[in-house]
């Protein structure tokens, strides 16, 4: 029986406050399957029959639940006391995701409803608490059928199957309660420039009247580096300040990569007439993505991209990790291979993966969980979800590239239909117009409108084809993955940065999971100079700019992945690390290193 241990750890830790209440645990719990819990009125009274551990889905093992079966509604409920010390605080109750539609009730109180099933949201409580102990209601509507819903690699039918999984329903991240002054700092907006030693920050202050300023300390490994009081406009909703570092106008600065994940320290704290408001807790990484003259770079330097394909996905928890050190673990595990990076696979990771990301230095592909059809209302929960994430994960500087489409799922008639071609232009120009700091992939894999990299998925096995492939700008160019043009019609190349951003997927079973893969093999030195095979092949090349290797782990009925699902090593990690690194080993090497 596998002991249920609920996630325990601050969940937003890029904007921590030092006052915070978990909510995660055991909560009352029911499904509704005939939608009468709104028209009977379960959010004022409701006698619920099961118990469920959040922040787990009832499809999970980790819930206490793990039923497959359809429950498109679900309602949940639990009972929470506020702490005297919070008695003359506004009261903020926090959600990290709920799947895919949430309605929320305080003490039969309707409070707030949100829909998207990766983002973030919280309510204002305040005027809904009683004294003594409260409750709070949660409805989750998850149609597991809508293909309008963005659901990324979440199945419509009951078994997974192919390259999609079990679907996660409700809850799946971390609830908690959080005290505020009237007056707070609702959000602040960190832009690194490196090229001027400069941090832009863009802050906005809730309940503003101009009496307010706001205090900025930042600090480097304990050492000061910039102290600025700068005022809250009275009118003016965002307000936006660049502060010199001195390291950087000492020509020392501490620039942020994989290799050195260098982090700076921030803190805020809000003031009126010396009294304080708010403080919180933040950082932030100087680092810089771009390109120039068709090449990729890092902090100003040509920068070779070596990702791993992540879905995200945890055999106890799905979407959810089972704990903290969890996540921090697939990260470790990444660099061990000699990976830089990874592609969040169909999956709005969650802020803590971020937060690991940046404090272990990797790189992160962000990309949209996309709807599998294209109308209006696709359109509409597409673009409202994706833009709640771009701003809710905007600080991280492991962040440096947005993905909002794969594969043209959701636009499948590109060729045929100018609307699903103006959509993939409007969401690289919608992300622009959020973030200008990163690349943004239009639609990753083929079918590119406007990229600012060339992204190819290419699944050929053999060392031969893939060289060839690879050689000259013509071979690239003229080649159709999965029968479908790089680019759609009357879009065309121009000098972008080439990365085959899916490759490998070579299934290799070495655990009780029965599954598949792109290409098979046999034991350890079959899989070895397969897995050689594709990534030298472009290593070679004298185009590709980057990787993205599918992927990191064994997923359900996947078995492609160079960790079984219980992250398992299936070789000699070292062996993956100096092949993604150039070396060729020997046959009576890698015979010597078998596990």
């Amino acid at each position: 029986m596998t002991k249920i241990i609920p996630r325990s750890e601050y969940p937003r830790p890029d904007f921590k406050r030092d006052e915070w209440l978990n909510l995660n645990g055991q909560w009352n719990f029911d499904f509704d399957d005939k939608n009468t819990g709104l028209r009977e009125a379960w959010y004022v009274n409701h006698n619920f029959s099961q118990k469920i551990t959040v922040p787990y889905a009832f499809q999970t093992k980790l819930s206490g639940i793990e039923i497959k079966k359809f429950h498109d509604v679900v309602w949940y409920e639990r009972g929470f006391t506020i702490p005297e010390s919070w008695q003359e605080k506004k009261i903020h109750l926090h959600f990290g995701a709920v799947d895919y539609r949430a309605t929320v009730w305080v003490n039969g109180r309707f409070v707030r409803a949100h829909e998207g099933g990766h983002t973030s949201f919280y309510a204002d409580i305040t005027d809904a608490l009683i004294n003594g102990e409260n409750r709070v209601v949660v409805r989750a509507e998850d149609i597991s059928t809508d293909l309008e819903q963005p659901r990324g690699k979440q199945y419509w039918e009951v078994e997974s199957g192919g390259i999609f999984y079990t679907r996660t329903t409700g809850i799946w991240q971390t609830i908690w309660l959080e005290p505020v002054s009237p007056t707070f700092l609702e959000k602040v907006k960190l832009t690194p420039n490196i090229d001027t030693g400069e941090i832009s920050i863009e802050y906005i202050v809730q309940n503003r009247t101009g009496k307010q300023e706001l205090e900025l300390e930042i600090s480097y490994d304990g050492q000061s580096i910039a102290n600025k009081t700068v005022p809250v406009h009275p009118v003016q909703r965002k307000n936006k300040y660049s502060v010199l570092l001195k390291d950087f106008a000492n020509g020392e600065g501490n620039l942020w990569s994989p290799e050195t994940p260098n982090l700076y320290q921030v803190k805020f704290c809000l003031k009126e007439d010396g009294v304080i408001l708010d403080k919180v807790h933040s950082y932030f990484g100087m680092r810089k993505i771009s390109i120039h003259d068709g090449k990729i770079e890092l902090n100003n330097k040509p920068y070779y991209m070596k990702l791993i394909l992540d879905q995200g996905y945890y055999p106890e928890g799905l979407l959810t990790a089972p704990t903290d050190e969890d996540l921090r673990r697939d990260i470790e595990l990444t660099k061990e291979m000699g990976f830089n990076g990874i592609r969040k696979h169909q999956k709005v990771e969650e802020p803590r993966y971020l937060y690991w990301a940046d404090q272990l230095g990797l790189l992160v592909w962000g990309e949209m969980a996309n709807s599998h059809t294209f109308t209006d209302k696709s359109i509409q929960r597409m673009t409202s979800e994706w833009q709640e994430a771009i701003e809710r994960d905007y600080n991280h500087p492991s962040i440096v590239a947005w993905v909002p489409l794969n594969e043209s799922w959701g636009v499948p008639r590109l060729k045929r239909d100018p609307r699903q071609a103006n959509h993939l232009v409007s969401m690289y120009y919608l992300t622009k117009s959020i973030d200008s700091s990163r690349l943004v992939i239009s639609n990753d894999g083929w079918e590119h409108t406007i990229s600012d990299i060339l992204t190819i998925h290419d699944y050929a096995g053999e060392k031969g084809v893939l060289k060839e492939r690879y050689s000259t700008l013509e071979n690239v160019l003229k080649f159709n993955p999965a029968d479908r043009s790089l680019f759609v019609k009357d879009f065309h190349y121009h000098n972008e940065p080439i990365m085959v951003s899916e490759f490998g997927g070579i299934a290799y079973k070495k655990s009780e999971w029965q599954g598949w893969g792109y290409t098979s093999a046999s034991n350890n030195d079959d899989f070895i100079e397969r897995y050689y095979k594709v990534v030298s092949s472009l290593l070679e090349s004298p185009l590709v700019q980057g990787f993205c290797y599918t992927q990191i782990t064994d997923v359900e009925q996947e078995i492609n992945g160079l960790l079984t699902y219980d992250r398992k090593p299936k070789v000699d990690l070292n062996i993956i690390r100096e092949i993604n690194e150039g070396k060729k080993l020997t046959f009576a090497e890698k015979e010597s290193r078998r596990e």
